[in-house]
């Protein structure tokens, strides 16, 4: 499928910015940790400039995604500077590495030196919309957000960003988050085999939230238990494929779009000519038998987190 057409998934209000619901997820830009090579910088810098020519305007990264000669702020201060002025960059604290790759947590007071480091990576003079990262895993961990929460609501009111969101949470999370400001996104794993957030999507709904799930096309997720046997839904997605002249991943991509008007999908790539496709499914309409069939599919076995 090579129809592209600029804002075909339609639109969403993230905070005060009106953003289109097929964004970039910048994790692949740099390679993943296991590549056996670093990915192309060329294709990277291709990657961020044509997706801005498609009607991107929404680009999620963080300050960790890095490889040792790789990363992925770095190649979006470098890729689209000056920036256009509808571009909504979200980042992800709490979580972050160190230079040889291992994973922390950081506390309450590390929070904004976590902040600067992407606002001095990605050269502006205030984040977008920043994600507080819960737990050090994809498994979801229990527990109160606010202390960490907190902090960030007075690093927006001191003016360092303009929005805040949440990632990897539960329900009880998300609740007790808007106690203490604004939540305008909630970032977690989720797709159309592995579904466990259904419920949290719905809750979004209700609230104006914009649910941004990450992982939604890939049918091997890190952290997810392994499982034996092929992905459920395989032949169900692959016949839907077939009737649009679509790939799987575009379908999955669809079915993501479909499940809300609030639901913005933020596939990654480090490829030109996947990007493309993961924009063309923007303009994919499911039929409802289309729907039914897809939403039957069982979950992935092992895919729900903890």
């Amino acid at each position: 499928m090579t129809n592209i057409q600029h804002n075909a998934a339609g639109l969403w209000r993230l905070g005060d910015r009106t953003v289109n619901r097929l964004g970039l997820g910048a994790m692949r830009l740099t390679g993943m940790p296991w590549d056996a090579k670093p990915k192309s910088r060329e294709d990277a810098i291709a990657v961020l400039r044509r997706a801005i020519e498609l009607g991107v305007n929404h680009i999620d990264t963080a300050s960790f995604y890095f490889t040792p000669t790789r990363s992925a702020n770095e190649l979006i201060s470098t890729a689209l500077q000056p920036y256009p002025e509808d571009l909504v960059i979200t980042t992800k604290v709490g979580a972050g590495r160190s230079r040889d790759g291992e994973f922390s947590f950081a506390r309450p007071d590390q929070l904004r030196g976590q902040i600067e480091e992407n606002i001095r990576q990605l050269g502006r003079d205030q984040l977008d919309v920043v994600n507080l990262r819960w737990g050090a895993a994809m498994g979801k961990e229990p527990g109160s957000v606010a202390e960490h929460f907190g902090a960030l609501a007075d690093l927006r009111e001191a003016g360092l960003l303009r929005h805040l969101g949440i990632s990897n949470v539960v329900a009880e999370q998300l609740t007790e988050a808007r106690t203490i400001a604004p939540v305008v996104c909630v970032q977690n794993r989720y797709g159309l085999t592995d579904r466990e957030d259904d419920a949290l999507v719905d809750l979004c709904a209700e609230h104006g939230i914009a649910f941004v799930p990450f992982f939604a096309v890939t049918t091997s997720v890190p952290g997810a238990a392994s499982h034996d046997g092929p992905v459920p839904g395989q032949a169900e997605i692959a016949k839907v494929a077939d009737a649009h002249g679509a790939s799987p991943a575009q379908i999955r991509l669809a079915w993501t779009l479909h499940r809300g008007a609030h639901v913005l999908a933020i596939p990654g790539t480090g490829d030109p000519a996947h990007l493309e496709e993961n924009v063309a499914a923007g303009a994919i309409r499911l039929s409802a038998d289309e729907l039914a069939l897809l939403d039957a599919i069982a979950p992935q076995p092992g895919a729900g987190g903890s």
